[in-house]
């Protein structure tokens, strides 16, 4: 499988708990690939605070410790704001393959963030599939990536 990430590395993964039973499934799904990954949590259904779990999949990744990072929350905004806080990510909220692929070519989004509540059963590892394999296209958008930091 080509990916323009360093599977050597492994992938952070976290949610709350709205996002846990999709965390739970992408687990499997990268388990079934042979990837190696981080949970960062959260380990249970129990209501807890988004920051929580994206903070540390946004350094792990900010710190090149990951490959890339998946977030998971209801609407995935919250996990999306708290992961760019960070400097270096790019933490993109996609709810369908067509936004997973444009955020890796357009934005080289080093997040994904998932909707739990907004995606249907088995979209999340499609659209985590898109991401991981889906290359970045420079050019015009690098210019643009380029200008994204504040520091």
């Amino acid at each position: 499988m080509h990916s323009p990430f360093d599977l050597h590395k492994p992938i952070a993964i976290g949610s709350d708990h709205a996002g846990y039973d999709y965390k739970e499934d992408l687990i499997s799904f990268l388990e079934g690939r042979g990837l190696a990954f981080h949970d960062f949590g959260t380990h249970g259904k129990d209501s807890v605070d988004y920051p929580d779990f994206a903070h540390p999949v946004a350094t792990a990744v900010e710190k090149g410790e990951a490959a890339f990072g998946i977030l998971l929350c209801g609407s995935a905004n919250g996990v999306a704001i708290t992961a760019n806080k960070h400097q270096g990510v790019r933490a993109a909220v996609c709810w369908g393959e067509e936004l997973a692929q444009l955020a890796r070519e357009h934005n080289n989004a080093n997040i994904i963030c998932v909707p739990a509540r907004f995606v249907r059963e088995g979209d999340a590892e499609k659209m985590v599939a898109l991401f991981m394999t889906t290359d970045f296209e420079g050019g015009r958008h690098q210019r643009r990536v380029e200008k994204i930091a504040c520091a």
